[in-house]
C-alpha cells in the first residue's frame, strides 16, 4: 500500500533535481557570457524547454542575478567601477535580441546606421531599424527602438554589415558622400566584410553600388 506513494515521492524528487540542474546550467552559461550580453529564452532551449527557461530567467531576475530590459529580453549587467554604477545594455544588442525573439531580419537605418559605423557622433534620439517584421516600437529607460517594415530585398539574403553600409549611404544621400566617409568605411570594414559587401551590394541602387566599389 505504501509502495505507490514512495514512487510518486521519488519521481517528485527527480523533477526537483532536474530543475536545479537546469538552473545551474543556465546560470553557468550566463556567467560565461560577456558582461552586458543581451539574451532571450531561446538562447537556452538546448538546456530546457521554453516554459522552464522562462521561469528560471524570471527567478534569476527576482534574485537580481540578471536584469530584465523588456518582456522576454534580459542582460547580465556589467559594473563600472569608475562611475560606480551598472552599465546600461547596448541598444544595438537589445535590437538584435528582439529580432531573434520574433525571428526578424533587421538592419540599422538612418542616423542609427551612421552612428554605428562611426560616420556620425550624434547619438540617435530614436534608434531606427528596418525589418521584414511588423512596424513596432520598444521602450526601456529613456531609449526607444523603432522597427520599420521594408521590402525583403533591402535586408534578406545579405549580411547585416552589408545592409548597414547600404542604409548609411542612402541616409547620407546621392552626391553627398564624401571622401572622408569612404575612408572611414574602408578602415571600419574587415577584408571579409568587404568581400561580402562587393558581392551582396549588387542588390543596391546603381549610385550606392558605385560608392561601394570605391570603398573596396
Amino acid at each position: 500500500c505504501n509502495f505507490v506513494p514512495k514512487i510518486i515521492q521519488y519521481l517528485g524528487q527527480g523533477d526537483e533535481s532536474m530543475k536545479i540542474n537546469f538552473t545551474q546550467k543556465i546560470e553557468e552559461r550566463i556567467d560565461n557570457f560577456n558582461n552586458g550580453k543581451v539574451f532571450i529564452s531561446i538562447d537556452f532551449l538546448d538546456i530546457a524547454d521554453y516554459e522552464t527557461v522562462r521561469k528560471i530567467l524570471n527567478r534569476l531576475t527576482d534574485s537580481k542575478k540578471i536584469q530584465k530590459i523588456i518582456k522576454g529580453v534580459y542582460y547580465n549587467p556589467s559594473y563600472n567601477e569608475l562611475i560606480e554604477e551598472y552599465e546600461a545594455p547596448s541598444v544595438h544588442e537589445v535590437a538584435k535580441a528582439i529580432a531573434r525573439k520574433y525571428n526578424w531580419t533587421i538592419a540599422p537605418s538612418g542616423n542609427t546606421a551612421l552612428n554605428l559605423l562611426g560616420l556620425s557622433t550624434q547619438v540617435p534620439s530614436k534608434w531606427t531599424y528596418i525589418s521584414d517584421g511588423r512596424y513596432a516600437d520598444f521602450s526601456f529607460g529613456n531609449t526607444v527602438i523603432e522597427f520599420k517594415h521594408r521590402n525583403n530585398k533591402e535586408i534578406s539574403n545579405i549580411s547585416i554589415e552589408t545592409a548597414i553600409v547600404i542604409q548609411a549611404l542612402k541616409t547620407i544621400g546621392k552626391d553627398k558622400v564624401t571622401e572622408e566617409d569612404i575612408e572611414i568605411l574602408k578602415n571600419r570594414l574587415t577584408e571579409e566584410q568587404k568581400e561580402r559587401l562587393i558581392e551582396e551590394g549588387k542588390v543596391a541602387s546603381a549610385w550606392v553600388y558605385k560608392i561601394i566599389r570605391k570603398i573596396i
